[in-house]
């Protein structure tokens, strides 16, 4: 289903119907492992199979509207002063919410950092943002470890 054109509205649980607040459950069941099923897991709670088909693509809870989106960046560094601060300076400017700091101590004047990102109220690409951190001067080298929801 093309959710492009569609409208969107926030409703309170209680207003809800209960074959729609039964189709979340169901769906939770088959997320958490509670059920082996689709038919199990409606059997539990008592729904029939074609309401959580007509309902399973269009009742989601709130929290999964807004999921995280998670990336790690190595990063070799010169050790300078204020670098780490100032690689930090550009990810902030982009929007990124650092998670995880994690440096080595500089060896022959380089250290390594990792950075975990939550990226989801980013105000540009990704791909803008490692090309701004590589053309820090300090940084030698940027790398994207992974990458996660």
């Amino acid at each position: 289903m093309d959710n492009v054109d569609k409208k969107f509205y926030l409703v309170r649980e209680d207003v809800l119907p209960e074959a729609m607040l039964k189709t979340i459950e169901v769906k939770d069941m088959l997320e958490r492992g509670k059920a082996e099923s689709i038919a199990v897991a409606t059997q539990k709670v008592d729904l029939s199979r074609s309401a959580y088909y007509k309902y399973r693509d269009t009742v989601f809870p709130f929290s999964t509207i807004k999921k995280e989106k998670l990336i790690s960046l190595f990063f070799h560094l010169e050790d300078r002063s204020g670098t780490l601060s100032n690689l930090l300076s550009v990810v902030a400017a982009s929007g990124g919410n650092v998670l995880t700091i994690h440096q080595t101590i500089p060896l022959q004047g380089r250290a390594n950092v990792t950075l975990s990102l939550n990226t989801s109220n980013m105000t540009v690409e990704i791909d803008h943002l490692l090309t701004e951190l590589k053309k820090l001067e300090f940084v030698e080298k940027v790398e994207v470890l992974g990458t996660g929801a």
